[in-house]
């Protein structure tokens, strides 16, 4: 059964009467009834979730992040975790230290994110974006994109990548995407709201994190 918010109303386990050492037939009839009372609705609930629209009563760990400045390297030799600075939505998925996604709960988790990049240089340039579990590299969580040279001396190449990975979490746990670039001219932009037509800002960085499944017992 379901209220406004979308929850559902667990029954409440019932308290039977004794007949104490004399069998009673209106006790048990009674009994009986608020068992069956139980039972229909605990079926409600069961139905309610297993159903074709069920998951719509789940309420499993998710996060949204977005980042509204440029991110650029000082130099070609250093990782930066990428950072943000808004968080959209939280549920069990937090924000730390303007980079760490945090996890409440462990749990398989799936994590996206897409980065609006740009090339200011006349050379092909190249950029690596990895994940980082709890400051330590994931492995062969990397990921290469080549940037074709700029258009033009005011027309620089832009491009976005995105990536879906999957990472396996304990409670407490954290992740970070990590990037480096060959070039300090490349980095990651954002871009104001447009006009003629209106066209909505353009954040440099987008991720978001969601729960898939518990951890594996085997």
């Amino acid at each position: 059964m379901a209220n406004v918010k979308q929850q559902l109303d667990i029954p409440a386990v019932p308290s039977l009467s004794s007949s104490g050492e004399v069998y009673s037939q209106s006790v048990q009839n009674q009994n009986n009834g608020i068992l069956r009372l139980f039972f229909i609705k605990l079926a409600n609930v069961i139905q309610s979730v297993i159903g074709p629209r069920g998951g719509k009563f789940l309420n499993n760990p998710y996060g949204a992040f977005q980042d509204g400045t440029d991110q650029i390297a000082a130099n070609t030799t250093t990782a930066y975790p990428i950072t943000f600075d808004t968080t959209d939505f939280a549920n069990g998925v937090t924000l730390s230290n303007s980079s760490r996604l945090n996890v409440t709960d462990s749990g398989i988790y799936n994590i996206q994110f897409s980065l609006q990049l740009v090339n200011t240089t006349s050379s092909s340039q190249d950029i690596d974006i990895w994940f980082r579990k709890n400051g330590t590299n994931i492995d062969k969580s990397n990921s290469r994109y080549g940037l074709a040279p700029r258009k033009s001396a005011g027309d620089s190449f832009h491009t976005i990548c995105a990536v879906n990975f999957f990472v396996d979490l304990n409670a407490n746990d954290y992740v970070e995407i990590v990037w480096r670039t060959s070039d300090v001219g490349v980095y990651i932009e954002h871009y104001v709201a447009s006009s003629t037509p209106t066209r909505p800002s353009i954040p440099s960085v987008i991720a978001t994190m969601s729960f898939v499944s518990n951890l594996p017992t085997i």
